[in-house]
């Protein structure tokens, strides 16, 4: 008897031993499964395609799984899978980007994202965890709407240099009734450096994504200050993911929305880059790039042409050589071209320039602390400057050209 309770009691010395072990070295067992850290948020909708983004927290496969919003159940049938690919290979990342192609103008889509974490990959083996994705059973699954140049009338918000105040973001977008807006932009500097993907999130994406991001058409034009900071040629990796470039154009109703990356604001030679830019080069490119554009039926075709940029021209004594660059190669290009408006910040004031001698259409130059609204209807595109609280500080209103 006394042999057995020796024997007993050693055995549940020896299970404390491997349980408080297990507890205290989760790598050893009961591990942590994968979570969704970002998202997932909308990245370039167009009428014929959109592009969903998002972070986990451990390197994974990641895939979309899409359905009509026809009323169906999202469970009712296999729906069709969209891998994060790369020359043919899932990617094991932690940010995931799935450009969804061949969609219908003017439809909604409901969607859900997974990620899969990767153990190990070796050779021909792949070992795989656990799988994360979001709710569709205890919640409506995500949705949104593609762009449609055929719908009559459109409205649209802009915002710019926040510089991660998210308590002026969420404000200004709520004054600006965003929820009644077809589509939102981000005109530059939401941030101050590029220091990590933290400072992006944290910054104000997660605050986006929280209102809107996720169901709602919405695009990022970069500013300078994006352009600052260890992690900000890694930009693409988060906007603009399945685009050629940072600077494009968006159809959306009667409007042709052409959106410029006017780079940053000193010479390539300024001692603050340095010696890591080239941005003289590039905004060379983009003019080439600009005259395409007008010269392309789309653009044509277009009841108003509006542009939206970081940057507004400047070519006084006191002008920087970033707003130099864009009066000498990116105006140009627009002049004669029948554009309605020019939208920009980057000057944190409020600013409307007529036409001059070197634009042939006005400047809207937005400040930090307020928002442009506009929408199109019956002729007009009826523009609109709100403040902090919401009272209408400018409007204007301007004809189909």
């Amino acid at each position: 008897m006394r042999n057995t309770n020796i024997i007993m009691t050693k055995h549940f010395i020896h299970s404390a031993i491997i349980f408080m072990t297990l507890m205290l070295c989760p790598t050893l067992g009961w591990a942590e499964g994968i979570k969704l850290l970002h998202g997932p948020y909308l990245d370039m909708v167009q009428e014929n395609n959109a592009t969903i983004v998002w972070v986990a927290d451990k390197p994974s496969v990641g895939w979309v799984e899409m359905a009509p919003d026809d009323g169906t159940d999202f469970y009712s049938v296999a729906r069709p899978k969209f891998h994060d690919t790369n020359i043919g290979i899932k990617r094991t990342s932690l940010i995931h980007s799935v450009k969804l192609t061949n969609l219908k103008p003017g439809t909604r889509y409901r969607y859900r994202v997974y990620a899969q974490e990767v153990l190990s990959h070796k050779g021909a083996k792949v070992r795989y965890g656990d799988v994360v994705a979001t709710d569709v059973y205890n919640k409506k699954p995500l949705c949104f709407q593609t762009n449609d140049r055929r719908q009559t009338e459109t409205s649209f918000l802009v915002l710019n240099d926040i510089h991660e105040r998210n308590d002026v973001l969420e404000k200004l977008l709520k004054n600006s009734s965003y929820k009644d807006k077809d589509m939102i932009f981000y005109a530059g500097d939401m941030i101050s450096h590029f220091t990590h993907d933290t400072t992006v999130f944290k910054g104000f994406m997660d605050t986006s994504i929280k209102l809107f991001a996720q169901q709602k058409s919405w695009y990022f034009v970069r500013g300078n200050h994006e352009t600052r900071g260890e992690w900000a040629n890694r930009f693409q990796e988060y906007f603009c993911t399945q685009q050629p470039h940072l600077y494009f154009t968006v159809r959306q109703g009667p409007i042709l929305f052409i959106c410029l990356d006017t780079g940053e604001d000193k010479a390539d030679t300024d001692i603050e880059y340095a010696g890591i830019t080239d941005y003289d080069n590039y905004r060379t490119e983009q003019a080439r790039w600009l005259k395409e554009v007008v010269a392309s039926n789309e653009f044509k075709e277009a009841k108003y042409r509006v542009v939206i940029a970081h940057m507004p021209p400047a070519d006084t004594q006191d002008a920087w050589h970033g707003q130099r660059e864009v009066t000498n190669k990116l105006l140009p290009p627009l002049n004669k071209a029948g554009i309605n408006l020019m939208i920009c910040g980057h000057m944190h004031e409020h600013q409307y320039i007529e036409p001059n001698d070197s634009h042939d259409y006005p400047i809207l130059v937005n400040s930090n602390n307020s928002s442009v609204t506009a929408q199109t209807k019956n002729g007009q595109l009826d523009v609109k400057v709100l403040d902090l609280n919401g009272k209408t500080t400018f409007h204007k209103t301007y004809s189909e050209r």
